[in-house]
């Protein structure tokens, strides 16, 4: 087929030697299959900030690093250079939180390069050497279902172990090779410790994986993963390998109703106070007690 515009600079520069065709067409990504020397590679082209579906990427942003205050300042005003290094930064991150998870142990693909806008990665294939299905294309057995849904919540806690949180986990990004899953698109992909959604994130991303599992094997609908995974992450008891019942009930806390009132009045009464005081202050000509 054709060159790609977008890989074309890959093509001069040695990178990548031909495009075989096009695998897929994402809310971010467009995926080629090329060829690069004796081997079939991934070449993943990522769409402009305007094309992408990721309409409320702040949520996804939040709390990742920047490279210095230049550019956190251009980025916050929204400047053209600003704008350039939040989209750099974008896609930088789905590169940055492969490396990580695949040293986690994480089943994700293998990045090779980056280059003007294009990752490079392996393909993960199936067993005759052709690009293995993603996960809704599949027809699970019961069996299938619980074996795939307990290996993708032990993947979950592994990249939380490593501090990232997926933040769009589905079905549509969990690709089935002969060893099982691999999971996929992570330019979304939030910091748990600095990214005040990433509870909610975690906790979407695991339901998602029941709702969908559970079509097949229905007592998954009942479990209750995420919040069960988040709290031994928050108390500093979460290990690659820490045992789960998928089980979890809130905490109860018992509320002292009449010290919650005593609060209420007692705020009540300083405001009304503070209102009187302000009063008497432009009666008598004098500034307000709280400008003194």
């Amino acid at each position: 087929m054709k060159t790609p515009a977008r890989i074309e600079p890959l093509v001069v520069d040695g990178l990548v030697d031909s495009v075989l065709r096009q695998l897929m067409s994402g809310k971010e990504a467009m995926v080629y299959v090329v060829q690069c020397g004796d081997e079939i590679r991934c070449a993943k082209v990522y769409k402009e900030a305007n094309k992408r579906g990721f309409h409320t990427a702040v949520d996804y942003t939040e709390g990742r690093k920047v490279k210095n205050s230049r550019q956190a300042r251009a980025m916050a005003k929204r400047s053209r250079y600003g704008r350039e290094e939040q989209e750099a930064a974008w896609q930088h991150a789905e590169v940055d939180a492969l490396r990580r998870l695949a040293a986690a142990g994480v089943r994700v693909p293998t990045p090779y390069q980056f280059h003007e806008g294009v990752l490079l990665m392996e393909l993960v294939a199936d067993e005759d050497g052709e690009p293995a299905p993603r996960l809704n294309d599949l027809a699970l057995s019961a069996e299938d279902a619980l074996r795939f849904h307990a290996e993708l919540i032990r993947q979950v806690v592994r990249m939380l172990c490593a501090g990232i949180v997926h933040g769009d986990l589905s079905e549509y990004n969990v690709l089935v090779d002969a060893a099982g899953p691999v999971i996929i698109d992570l330019p979304q992909a939030v910091d748990a410790a600095a990214n005040n959604n990433a509870r909610r994130m975690l906790e979407r991303d695991v339901d998602n994986l029941s709702a969908y599992f559970g079509q097949f094997a229905p007592e998954l609908l009942a479990t209750r993963y995420g919040p069960e995974i988040w709290t031994l992450y928050e108390n500093g008891a979460l290990h690659p390998d820490s045992p789960l019942t998928g089980r979890f009930e809130e905490a109860e806390v018992e509320v002292n109703l009449d010290e919650v009132i005593q609060v209420i009045d007692a705020a009540q009464a300083e405001e009304e106070a503070r209102q009187v005081g302000r009063l008497r202050a432009a009666n008598e000509g004098l500034p307000p007690p709280d400008e003194v």
